[in-house]
């Protein structure tokens, strides 16, 4: 791939992320100020960005003071002046996410009716809310973290089970602020922008409850450590459900989101002359089957004209996952186009992208990567057999040695999986 074909994909991926700017996803969006206190809490790895365009709005708009706390991954943050911003771990949770949110639940101690509580809430947020119910411990919570990584389930059945171990997801942040009324401003990071998916809901109530997330674990084959399963089974009480008195004031509102970002890279893609079609925004399944049947696509297109014709630009997006088999670097993007070059190797005119739309895959440094016909081929090049790697769980070692890793940093928001695939 040269580097006119690379700065093509990048500026999709560029007008993707801008598509989720956090001062453009705010326009329009702020609540009316309370006759009370307003107190802004935020969690996710776009959300300490997303708390430094709120304040700047709320500043602009001459509203009163704020108050709060946004807990961020490391190296997310970015300066507010009256909010608090604290970095934890992720996607394992850590001590300083415990305690960054028993903080966060202490603020909410004593509030009114006329008090307003606003909660930016983002993709990485389950993992940053760290707390444990009664009965569990940090260390109970790291491995259930851990166990539902390595499953390979969906994203909506590791979230059933999440939210009912947890003292603050599933609805239970929103619950301990009443009788204040809360507003939640959700990134959506989740296969079809559910908000009670979304960092597992804290502000938004359960519908489903525990039977949920017992059917999750049937469905799935979640193995989980006894002590997690054993708390599932005998929880004295299921999170919050719609009809809660506690949310009757509330509102729900998501304001970015992997549809808006793939319209925005399809637009741009046909402003430059070459037609485009968004496959989904919602897709998941095992990143390397995700991979082999958009490589059949492309193939298709590119040998009979079917189901589109070249050129054209496929774009997807969603939450695919991966089923650790072994102990190699590399996040589910990786993964999906390392699947994907080998599917495609040999076949020219075929050139793909995908990327994590916060800037880190996994818990590398890198978005993603990029592929064409010739990728495998320099992989094993540079002293690296790209099936083994696969088979590994190791695309970051194949990319790296290839010199086709996709590292532009942070970028501030978090609309999770971008993939475009070009035939020419």
């Amino acid at each position: 791939m040269n580097d006119q074909e690379r700065a093509f994909l990048t500026r999709l991926f560029e007008a993707a992320v801008a598509a989720a700017d956090p001062a453009r996803a705010l326009e329009g969006r702020l609540p009316a100020p309370p006759k009370g206190r307003t107190i802004v809490l935020g969690a996710g790895k776009g959300a300490a960005q997303l708390a430094q365009a709120f304040e700047a709005a709320w500043e602009a708009a001459g509203h009163g003071p704020l108050e709060g706390l946004v807990i961020t991954r490391y190296g997310y943050a970015a300066p507010c002046r009256a909010l608090e911003v604290v970095e934890a771990a992720h996607p394992v949770p850590d001590v300083a996410g415990e305690a960054a949110t028993a903080r966060m639940l202490a603020l909410l101690d004593g509030l009114t009716e006329d008090d307003l509580v606003v909660a930016l809430v983002t993709g990485g947020g389950s993992a940053l809310l760290a707390a444990p119910p009664a009965g569990l411990s940090l260390e109970d919570e790291q491995a259930l973290n851990t166990a539902l990584l390595a499953s390979g389930a969906p994203i909506s059945a590791m979230n059933a089970i999440r939210k009912q171990v947890s003292a603050v997801k599933g609805g239970r942040l929103a619950a301990a602020a009443a009788p204040a009324r809360v507003v939640s401003l959700i990134v959506s990071d989740v296969p079809g922008d559910d908000p009670a998916q979304v960092a597992s809901g804290p502000t938004v109530p359960c519908a489903k409850g525990r039977a949920e997330a017992l059917a999750a674990l049937r469905t799935h084959d979640i193995r989980l450590p006894d002590r997690i399963r054993r708390f599932l089974d005998e929880a004295p009480e299921d999170a919050p459900a719609p009809g809660d008195a506690r949310f009757a004031r509330n509102e729900v509102h998501v304001i970015a989101s992997a549809a808006r970002s793939l319209e925005a890279a399809a637009a741009l893609a046909e402003a430059e002359g070459i037609p485009a079609v968004i496959l989904s925004d919602a897709m998941e399944g095992e990143a390397r089957e995700v991979a082999r049947v958009q490589a059949a696509m492309a193939r298709e297109v590119r040998s009979r004209s079917r189901p589109f014709r070249a050129p054209v630009l496929m774009l997807s997006g969603g939450e695919t996952t991966v089923t650790l088999r072994g102990r190699g670097r590399g996040g589910r993007n990786s993964e999906f186009l390392l699947s994907l070059a080998l599917e495609i190797e040999g076949c020219e005119g075929i050139l793909a992208l995908a990327a994590d739309t916060d800037g880190i895959d996994g818990s590398e440094d890198n978005a993603g990567a990029f592929a064409d016909s010739g990728t495998a081929g320099a992989i094993r090049a540079a002293g690296v057999d790209p099936a083994e790697a696969l088979a590994g769980n190791d695309a970051y070692t194949a990319f790296e040695a290839a010199g086709e890793i996709f590292a532009p940093g942070p970028t501030g928001t978090n609309v999770n999986d971008f993939r475009a695939i070009w035939i020419r």
